[in-house]
């Protein structure tokens, strides 16, 4: 015991004596190690290595400008640079889709998204550092702070919640059941907490008297969360809504023919032929399926406008049949010159080619689908990765879509599934969830595994069933504890026949939202400030 609390005693000092170049090196290569503890990798116990070092950071920070908070802010910089750089480097991968086009724009991607995610952690540092004391109370201050940008983050400008710290203990499925009790931003106050907590093992003795209590306290916690999860497991099996057959289809388009108009015919003959496959020896084709799924702008082409498009999904559906889709949907009926408005829409179409809803996604990717400030930048010959000439256009209003066969269901089509509370609209609960998505612009990446795992949690958030139809994968249905019951791999065509997993009640997260976690934050910083107006 000695031996480790003495070998962290002499880190924590390299740590807090570095200056200059070497505080960056440290802090960004503590930030980039961390993001190991996300999906595909999911080395969640490394945290325990890194966030001790964010600690230290801001321990060293005493002596700088305004009681250290611009040196603490640096740090954070730095830190949280090398944490979306490692976490987001497969944004790149989009911009060379069509690399001609748009490979100059490359390292504003994947340096400059970074660079400017950033700025909340180095604001995170920034009011930890104002927070913080002594002992074992400045961990709660880094917790506090850094929860509080990270929500930010998720927030502002649009949000961006990607990655928060949170889903570093969302990997375990009997962790992530936590999330059913106190959502994403629970998860990202306790494990900021937990993994930072071992760095009081290199405090002196007169300020963290009982070093090894701070860190017990949370790893006590997290054992009943484990217990929890693995219970809830235990007690509730899977069951099935009776009378539903799913079929997705996953057909592993590249990007270049995806959006290709000459490949209209190619694309839909693609599509009509892994529709009438079956899984099974004794396939009937489609007779028997009750809702087949089609991943995001399954078409190059305006699914209205495509009267062939329509009569062959007629011809493919056979009574009782639905098909849900994803496609790009005209703003106006008729064409207009040299603009063309759209919706990135959700459809569902009966056996006699007629539409029967629509919803057209509310939260639009920046740059992927619109601009800021779109006319300007379109006049300086810039345009946004879909190509589509003033961008998409936002849908109204999210709620669910009632089918015939089956429980309504709630469309979200592509990211607009990562963001908690917001994904699922109170009012109206659905009976699964419905994401349709195209992660085939991140080739074989990090990137569909993270958003995988983002969407995993909204079901266990929520306890819904989750369906999700992706262009090159991961396709899956996924039960409302986060159990994965049928996938296809990233990047392989192939069809997916599944019954729909039944809800569960409304979870504790459904009921009270973050209201709990925001009224311990606001405890905490009450805490917080007692304490720094008693210190000298």
């Amino acid at each position: 015991m000695r031996v480790l609390t003495g070998w962290l005693t002499r880190l924590s000092h390299a740590v807090v004596l570095s200056w200059g170049w070497r505080r960056a090196a440290i802090a960004f290569c503590a930030g980039a190690a961390s993001a190991l503890a996300l999906a595909p990798i999911n080395a969640f116990p490394l945290l325990f290595c890194t966030f001790p070092v964010a600690v230290w950071l801001i321990d060293g920070a005493a002596a700088g400008r305004l009681g250290g908070v611009i040196t603490a802010a640096v740090s954070g910089w730095w830190f949280g640079f090398g944490y979306f750089v490692a976490g987001l480097y497969w944004l790149g991968f989009a911009f060379l889709v069509d690399a001609k086009t748009f490979a100059w724009l490359l390292p504003f991607a994947v340096i400059g998204l970074p660079a400017g995610l950033a700025l909340f952690t180095a604001a995170a540092f920034g009011l930890a550092r104002l927070l913080w004391t002594r002992g074992p109370l400045r961990i709660l201050a880094l917790a506090l702070a850094l929860t509080a940008t990270e929500w930010l983050r998720g927030h502002v400008l649009t949000g961006f919640p990607w990655n928060a710290f949170g889903y570093a203990l969302t990997g375990p499925l009997v962790l992530a059941q936590a999330s059913a009790l106190i959502g994403l931003w629970g998860l990202t106050l306790f494990a900021i907490y937990l993994f930072a907590s071992p760095a009081v093992l290199a405090d002196e003795r007169r300020d963290t008297p009982r070093p090894w209590l701070v860190v017990l306290a949370p790893l006590v916690l997290l054992c009943a969360f484990a217990a929890y999860g693995a219970m809830r497991l235990a007690q509730t099996p899977t069951q099935f809504v009776a009378g539903v057959k799913l079929r997705i289809i996953q057909p592993n388009l590249a990007q270049d023919e995806k959006f290709n108009y000459g490949a209209r015919q190619h694309v839909m003959a693609r599509y009509l032929a892994l529709s009438d496959r079956a899984s099974g020896p004794d396939s009937t084709g489609v007779r028997g399926v009750t809702h087949l799924i089609w991943p995001e702008s399954a078409f190059p082409f305006f699914l209205s406008r495509e009267a062939d498009a329509m009569a062959q999904i007629a011809n493919l559906l056979p009574r009782g049949t639905l098909l849900i889709v994803g496609a790009a949907r005209p703003a106006s009926p008729v064409p207009t010159p040299g603009m063309i408005r759209a919706f990135n829409s959700i459809y569902v179409i009966d056996h006699d080619g007629a539409i029967l809803s629509v919803y057209d996604k509310m939260h639009l990717v920046p740059f992927g689908e619109y601009l800021p400030f779109q006319s300007f930048l379109e006049s300086l010959g810039l345009m946004q990765l879909t190509k589509v000439r003033g961008g998409y256009i936002p849908g109204a209003e999210r709620k669910p879509i009632t089918v015939a066969g089956a429980p309504a269901f709630l469309p979200l089509v592509c990211y607009e599934i990562v963001f908690p509370g917001e994904a699922v609209p109170l009012g109206g609960r659905p009976g699964w969830l419905v994401n349709l998505t195209n992660d085939g612009w991140f080739g074989r990446s990090s990137g569909p595994y993270q958003h995988l795992q983002q969407a995993r949690v909204r079901a266990i958030e929520e306890g819904l069933p989750l369906v999700r139809a992706a262009n090159t994968g991961v396709s899956a249905v996924i039960d409302p504890l986060g159990r994965t019951i049928h996938a296809l791999p990233l990047g392989a065509e192939g069809v997916l026949d599944s019954p729909l997993p039944r809800a569960l009640e409304p979870t504790l997260y459904v009921r009270l939202r973050d209201a709990p976690v925001a009224l311990l934050m606001l405890a905490g910083l009450a805490v917080m400030l007692w304490r720094r107006l008693r210190s000298p």
